[in-house]
């Protein structure tokens, strides 16, 4: 990210958190309406939707940090008004659980849920410095070599339709992961970039939850194409991030019966995993 970018939005103050924001109606109840700047083609992106969901909990639980969350998505979201719904499940000294359920109106009044999660939450200041592990930072050209968006030849995205959510995003992808856009896909299901908000916001705790669904699908990397909407997506939030550029890497190793799963794990400035994640997506075959 430039500089200029950099210094231009904070936590608390940029456009994530505004299109975050939830309302509170009542208690356990929040209103929001979902940006159309976080949609793929027309539906909005999980990971957005996840952030929504996770800082509602945040308020309605009495620790605010997502430990672990897991979302089973529904049906498909759209931009506009929306509800969500919290249950506060227990309360305890170190972790909280919560549950929360977004909906939404269908075209005929008809109230639909789109998307339901579970979620412990605690203090991730308050977890111990001790680190034992075999896990490492994934091998990636320094940002100069990679390459974004902008980067791209006309009309080799694998994706028709908008992609809103790509101005909104600071992605860098590594060249070895970008045989798609060629027309050369390596069939190794593996995508890995260098991440952040494009108004140069820093990571914390609820734009991690949109980190692991903000790359462009593994699926592009095995030879397919079109959208790969979730099934259900599982969250752990290791530690806070340091600032700066975070490093994702998401592999896939079995697509069966028109469904993938994807793994990824996010990497700081400091050479910590932040976060992990695994998802199962469907797949158009």
């Amino acid at each position: 990210m430039s500089e200029a970018a950099a210094v231009q939005a904070t936590i608390g103050d940029s456009e994530f958190d505004r299109d975050t924001a939830v309302t509170r109606r009542e208690p356990g109840v929040y209103d929001i309406d979902l940006s159309a700047g976080w949609t793929i083609i027309k539906a909005v992106n999980g990971g957005y939707l996840l952030a929504v969901l996770g800082r509602a909990l945040a308020d309605a639980l009495p620790h605010g940090d997502p430990f672990t969350i897991t979302a089973h998505y529904l049906t498909a979201s759209r931009p506009g008004p929306a509800v969500v719904r919290t249950d506060v499940v227990r309360t305890g000294r170190t972790l909280s659980t919560g549950q929360a359920s977004l909906f939404q109106y269908d075209e005929d009044g008809t109230e639909v849920e789109r998307i339901r999660v579970l979620a412990s939450y605690g203090d991730l200041d308050a977890l111990p410095d001790d680190v034992r592990t075999s896990a490492e930072p994934p091998a990636m050209p320094p940002v100069e070599q990679c390459f974004g968006a902008e980067d791209a030849p006309p009309g080799t995205s694998p994706v028709t339709g908008s992609s809103a959510i790509m101005d909104r995003l600071w992605i860098k992808l590594d060249p070895a992961t970008l045989g798609w856009a060629l027309g050369a896909p390596s069939g190794k299901g593996e995508m890995r970039a260098w991440f952040g908000l494009a108004d140069g916001r820093d990571a914390d705790p609820l734009s991690l939850l949109l980190a692991v669904d903000a790359l462009p699908p593994t699926a592009f990397e095995l030879g397919l194409s079109g959208w790969v909407p979730t099934v259900e997506l599982t969250v752990h939030v290791r530690c806070r991030p340091a600032p700066g550029p975070l490093r994702v890497a998401v592999t896939t190793r079995n697509l069966a019966g028109g469904f993938l799963e994807e793994d990824a794990e996010v990497w700081d400035t400091a050479g910590r995993l932040v976060a992990q994640s695994r998802q199962l997506a469907r797949a158009k075959l």
